[in-house]
């Protein structure tokens, strides 16, 4: 079997790891014509590193990001509403990491070309559409020659082509209105310099963690986003020329200012920041099928999600462990590509369009929006407010629906 893969983001780049595990050839084709490091923090929960343990990748992440010892949710004034261990702290058996994204998708990058040859990737490679047939997948390039191969994934990101041929009718990307300006900057460390803190609701928000050590001992590299609603939810989504511009101090230091989180000084963390840039929260509505033939979608090219919940790059490594596992199969069993992909279609396409729903609706974080709506000033006794069971509903329910509760914790086969 030769697969194609479209994309050599953290899915693309997974799903090639895997595919070699498990004795599949395979090929990236990626856009860019070079990797670089972009992007800034995110969070990879256990049932995903799990799966990258399982790739002898654990030491590599050590060298280049930090494990999450615990997460706190507190009101945009500072009041705390919930607090849990994570990782290995939380009941664990592999650790949760806070990480840049660029550099975990440059470690995945070394492990592809290390494991697989320096031409498993191939840059300035600009997918422009596909077409099959029932012997193969004939993958088309701008401005080089058309390849071929017996499958091809769609890894290409929120704006797949893949997708767009797949589904020319689809629903296109939806804005609910809110606006994210992301930073990170070396910066002193606070509390044990490994928790993560989520403050104010979904329509104004603080996220706060570090990534990496610091060139000196109690400085890290500390990632954060602050989010507001500047527009109406279901308001038409801004052009791809809004994505990933500068943000500007006018804009976001007045949120900033608007929070009392005691463990820093926003407003200097912002301003220390060299620079940051802002993004609009979007997602798109889940697609009836991802699999046509030969041909299927992963990762944020089938199910982009807002990024609450800390899930996105960890559905696409779930993604990439479901597929090579069912191709696996299917390569030992006949070689019934279509049927694989049906299959891995049917496990992972219902799965990730309840996260989807979930975190429109704010994720695990929509403990910090009940508490707001129900006491916007602030509380003397939290639990007069929401009592402690439906707290840990709305937190424990949305980790059990997305595969990281503690009890789901049990190694799978190799």
């Amino acid at each position: 079997m030769d697969v194609m893969i479209a994309g050599a983001g953290i899915g693309g780049l997974t799903t090639a790891l895997m595919l070699h595990r498990r004795g599949i050839a395979c090929r990236l084709y990626e856009a860019a014509p070079a990797l670089a490091e972009l992007g800034v923090g995110i969070n990879v929960l256990p049932h995903a590193i799990r799966e990258l343990a399982l790739l002898d990748l654990l030491p590599d992440l050590d060298r280049i990001a930090l494990r999450t010892s615990e997460m706190v949710y507190l009101t945009r004034q500072g009041q705390e509403i919930w607090r849990e261990a994570r990782g290995l702290a939380g009941g664990h058996d592999v650790p949760q990491f806070s990480i840049h994204r660029g550099r975990l998708q440059a470690m995945l990058h070394r492990a592809v070309t290390s494991r697989l040859g320096a031409d498993a990737v191939r840059p300035g490679h600009v997918v422009t559409g596909f077409a099959q047939d029932g012997a193969g997948v004939t993958l088309h390039l701008r401005d080089r020659d058309p390849v071929r191969g017996d499958v091809l994934i769609g890894a290409d990101g929120v704006h797949s082509r893949i997708r767009a041929q797949l589904h020319p009718d689809g629903p296109g990307l939806r804005w609910n209105g809110v606006m994210m300006w992301r930073g990170a900057t070396e910066y002193p460390a606070y509390g044990d310099g490994t928790t993560m803190i989520v403050a104010g609701g979904f329509t104004t928000k603080l996220v706060l963690y570090p990534i990496a050590p610091g060139t000196a001992p109690g400085r890290v590299l500390m990632n954060w986003v602050i989010t507001s609603r500047i527009a109406a939810d279901g308001a038409e989504a801004p052009g791809r020329e809004d994505w990933n511009r500068r943000g500007t101090e006018a804009e976001v230091m007045p949120l900033a200012q608007a929070f009392g989180v005691d463990v820093i000084d926003l407003p200097a963390l912002v301003r220390a920041t060299p620079e940051y840039f802002r993004y609009p929260m979007c997602d798109r509505d889940p697609l009836p099928d991802w699999s046509r033939g030969r041909v299927t979608l992963l990762g944020d090219a089938a199910h982009p999600m807002y990024p609450v919940g800390s899930n996105g790059a960890s559905q696409a490594i779930l993604d990439a462990r479901a597929l090579a596992d069912l191709l696996a199969g299917q390569q030992t069993g006949g070689g019934d590509v279509a049927a694989a992909l049906a299959a891995y279609d049917a496990a992972r396409r219902p799965a990730t369009a309840q996260i989807v729903a979930l975190n429109r609706k704010g994720g695990p974080e929509g403990v910090i929006d009940e508490v707001e709506r129900r006491a916007p000033d602030g509380f003397a006794d939290l639990d007069a407010v929401i009592p402690w069971p439906e707290r840990e509903a709305i937190v424990r329910g949305y980790a059990t629906t997305a595969g990281f509760g503690t009890d789901q914790t049990r190694l799978r086969h190799a």
